[in-house]
């Protein structure tokens, strides 16, 4: 009844974007629906559309169904889709983490009948250390470089992680240096009205003289690159959730390891299905199958959908359970809810169920 599709994987009449990632974002919709943040990420990313924009809480009708947008606090712009249909809600959170990085939007829980989440990260081994802590890691490992006179290559992926580097890296060196990946999406930003630390892009003309001992933020593409041998001597940092596992470093063949992630961890996963207080929890896109298991065992009625959602964080596509590499929509057999917004849930979700 709605008329419209949530993160579609293929192009259709209208698409109601949670956040500019890749695999939540795709090209070829008429229409897109997004957080007024989202739409000059969106435009970078998938060119010029007709997009219209929403404000967080701000609700839209479509046919009956009513539609808001709430943060998410996984990128900038990044939202949780609630919907409320005939007395029921569900909501579609995307991508999100729970620790406010101070440029994404504090995640806000949504009361619901239904959850969606994700699962990125839905094992217990991965509980993060306050950015604060990871910030200060960073910066000390930079110091250490400026003193031997080595250049600081973090990896960190060109939308999230590069915008929220920036400040703490401004305040150890006066000039950052970024691919043009990252340029292209700063720039959007900056022309959208964004204040950010200033950024200087690397491009063939750029003297080697000025990049000796550079802080440079790249994404993970630049890694064993010639791009990136213009900056030796140098050191490469990654930065990301999936430095939490043991070996990490070493098998990226990088110097350093920063636990970073734009994901809730573990214990925030939690902390958000408890908070809804739904009835039911759909996992998706992560490790589904666990968590949902663990959710069942603490008496909390939750379910696995496997989807097309992939990893932004690059790497972790590698420490993944084979299991959650399905690209098909599989519903379980016993829904935890019947009634008529299951029907909203699948069209949004573009297969019908029956």
């Amino acid at each position: 009844p709605g008329d419209f599709y949530i993160d579609p994987w293929r192009g259709v009449d209208r698409a109601v974007i949670t956040h500019a990632h890749s695999d939540h974002a795709r090209w070829g919709s008429k229409a897109y629906l997004c957080h007024t943040y989202s739409k000059p990420l969106l435009e970078t990313r998938l060119g010029p559309n007709h997009y219209q924009t929403l404000d967080w809480n701000e609700p839209i009708d479509f046919h009956g169904v009513k539609l808001s947008l709430h943060p998410a606090g996984h990128i900038i712009g990044s939202s949780q889709v609630r919907l409320e249909y005939k007395g029921e809600v569900w909501v579609f959170t995307g991508d999100y983490k729970t620790e406010n990085d101070g440029i994404s939007g504090e995640f806000e829980p949504v009361k619901c009948h239904n959850f969606i989440t994700e699962s990125t990260f839905g094992l217990p081994i991965y509980k993060w250390k306050p950015q604060a802590e990871i910030y200060s890691g960073i910066q000390e490992w930079v110091r250490r470089n400026q003193v031997v006179g080595k250049s600081s290559v973090l990896i960190a992926y060109s939308l999230g992680k590069a915008q929220r580097l920036l400040q703490p890296l401004s305040e150890v060196t006066d000039k950052i240096f970024v691919h043009g990946a990252v340029y292209n999406l700063h720039m959007a930003l900056v022309n959208a009205g964004w204040k950010l630390p200033e950024v200087i892009r690397v491009t063939p003309d750029t003297p080697k003289e000025e990049l000796k001992g550079a802080v440079v933020i790249a994404p993970g593409s630049a890694e064993g690159s010639p791009w990136i041998r213009r900056f030796a001597p140098f050191e490469v940092g990654v930065c990301s959730g999936w430095m939490q596992v043991r070996g990490a470093v070493r098998r990226r063949n990088a110097d350093a390891g920063f636990i970073l992630s734009d994901h809730a961890d573990w214990d925030g996963l939690l902390q958000a299905c408890k908070a809804t207080e739904a009835e039911c929890v759909y996992a998706t896109h992560g490790f589904q199958a666990a968590f949902s298991r663990y959710l069942r065992e603490q008496g909390i009625q939750a379910k696995e959908v496997k989807t097309e959602y992939g990893d932004d964080e690059e790497e972790g596509s590698k420490e993944k359970d084979e299991q959650d590499s399905s690209a098909e929509l599989k519903w379980p057999n016993n829904s935890c809810s019947t009634n008529s917004l299951l029907v909203v849930f699948a069209l949004v979700f573009r297969k019908v169920l029956w």
